[in-house]
């Protein structure tokens, strides 16, 4: 046969089989290709002044509170290299994972505190349990492995560019994307696990150059077990994916993914697990401690037992189901969340003082144009006539916002602190096409608690003031 014929029924058969396969292929290429945001780092890093230290602020992004996001241990986070699909990853290192510009492609600001540290919201914790439950050991010295985990300010810092600035939002909306940061990380591991040259590489970092066989091979066991893990995640979320509306950027089901972290993935019940139906930004935190409610679906009341949900929510470890290791036993921080709260509410709100804690940046006239006053005084009269009546005055206005008489507007909680009253307002009423409450689950209802009351949101209409979630 000549060698052109030959040639030619190559092609032919390569391009049948990918005519046959090619929805195979392309679901194998979107599993392994992370797709990220493509952008120009500013130039400059600007803060507003929003009544909090240096030091402060220093704490609430890399404060510990006992999460373990992404279920690996720091030593690991810190030599994983980035999901790449170039063959020659197989022979050359490949930058790493850790590093904060790569990181910053998913939505995490680099700290300009400190060059070294890993970005806004990364804390990196004390020893933590395997997916076993058992203390995780690095195989060769037995040595603890320490955890990693995202804190309060990974999604409550806010950032935008203007002008190759980038200003800097404390208790702002963050812009990240953690749903596609995990699905990062799954790759990354599940590359290096597989290619040769990738996991040579990560288990000298791990290990030591002169590791035995042995160890190394305990050492694929331990991915494995992670990548066991994250195959169960994946297939649960394939099970409710008809019910389920695309989270990014900016955007996150939160109370579904608390939820599905603590009902179904700690108590070990995947006939629990709910599909994210209601993806909304990050809401502003400043002045939040000082909400009667502080959970937006009007659920809770105590700012404490949010934030104690917010960390299991992002995987703080949690036993429900083994009583010979602790039942009931967290390694959630409360000491850590109390000290960042009492950091964001100051001391209680008063006519003299209004909020004291983190406040509401000002707009920054040195960085954006200025604002034509004569205007915003004209939009004042307009607001005080049509909108102040439901929406409070403005907090500027500190004898009218903090008119503690007032009883539609303010209470006193149960030490004698003045706290603002949020408008519970139902889902029917505002109009949501899909809402926030679970929904009913292929295999049957949840099977713990008793069926949610009609879904409520707790904020003034059109408020500002939203709680936090």
């Amino acid at each position: 046969m000549r060698r052109r014929t030959k040639i030619v029924i190559a092609v032919l058969v390569a391009i049948g089989a990918y005519a046959c396969l090619k929805d195979d292929i392309a679901q194998i290429w979107n599993g392994l290709h992370v797709k990220l945001a493509e952008y120009s780092a500013p130039k400059n890093t600007k803060w507003l002044n929003q009544n909090v230290s240096d030091k402060d602020i220093g704490l609430f992004y890399h404060t510990d509170q006992g999460t373990r996001t992404f279920g690996i241990p720091f030593e690991w986070f810190m030599a994983l290299e980035q999901p790449s699909l170039s063959p020659l990853s197989m022979f050359f290192s490949v930058d790493l994972f850790s590093d904060t510009a790569y990181l910053d492609r998913y939505g995490f600001i680099p700290d300009p505190f400190d060059k070294k540290a890993l970005p806004i919201g990364f804390a990196h914790g004390d020893a933590m349990l395997d997916p076993t439950g058992e203390p995780w050991r690095e195989p060769r010295y037995k040595k603890d492995m320490t955890g990693i985990g995202l804190t309060c300010a990974g999604c409550h810092t806010g950032r935008f560019t203007y002008k190759d600035t980038a200003v800097i939002i404390d208790g702002g909306p963050a812009l990240t994307n953690l749903l596609k940061l995990k699905q990062g990380v799954g790759v990354a591991l599940f590359m290096t696990r597989y290619l040769p040259g990738r996991f040579g590489r990560f288990a000298e970092n791990i290990l030591g150059k002169d590791a035995t066989a042995g160890d190394r091979t305990t050492l694929k066991y331990q991915i494995d077990q992670v990548l066991g893990q994250l195959k169960e995640v994946q297939q649960l979320e394939n099970s409710v994916a008809t019910q389920s509306i695309e989270e990014g950027y900016g955007r996150l089901d939160a109370l579904n993914r608390i939820g599905n972290q603590v009902f179904s993935l700690d108590l070990k019940k995947p006939e629990n697990y709910r599909g994210s139906s209601a993806p909304v930004h990050y809401p502003r935190i400043w002045n939040t401690p000082w909400f009667d409610w502080v959970q937006y679906n009007g659920s809770i009341m105590r700012p404490m037992v949010r934030n104690a949900g917010e960390s299991l929510g992002v995987s703080s470890e949690l036993n429900l189901t083994e009583p010979a290791k602790g039942l009931f036993k967290s390694s959630v921080d409360v000491d850590a969340l109390h000290k960042m709260e009492q950091m964001i509410a100051g001391d209680p709100p008063s006519v003299e003082k209004g909020f004291s804690g983190l406040k509401s940046p000002e707009w920054p006239e040195n960085i954006l144009p200025k604002i034509d006053r004569p205007l915003a005084a004209r939009g004042g009269e307009l607001y005080k006539e049509h909108c102040q009546e439901c929406h409070r005055p403005p907090v500027s206005n500190k004898a009218a916002f903090f008119n503690f008489e007032d009883k539609k507007a303010w209470r006193t909680n149960q030490v004698g602190e003045p706290v603002m009253l949020m408008e519970n307002i139902k889902i029917d009423h505002v109009g949501h096409c899909i809402p926030p409450a679970p929904r009913p689950h292929p295999s049957g209802p949840l099977i713990i608690g008793k069926p949610p009351a009609p879904a409520v949101h707790a904020g003034r209409r059109g408020s500002r003031q939203a709680p936090i979630p």
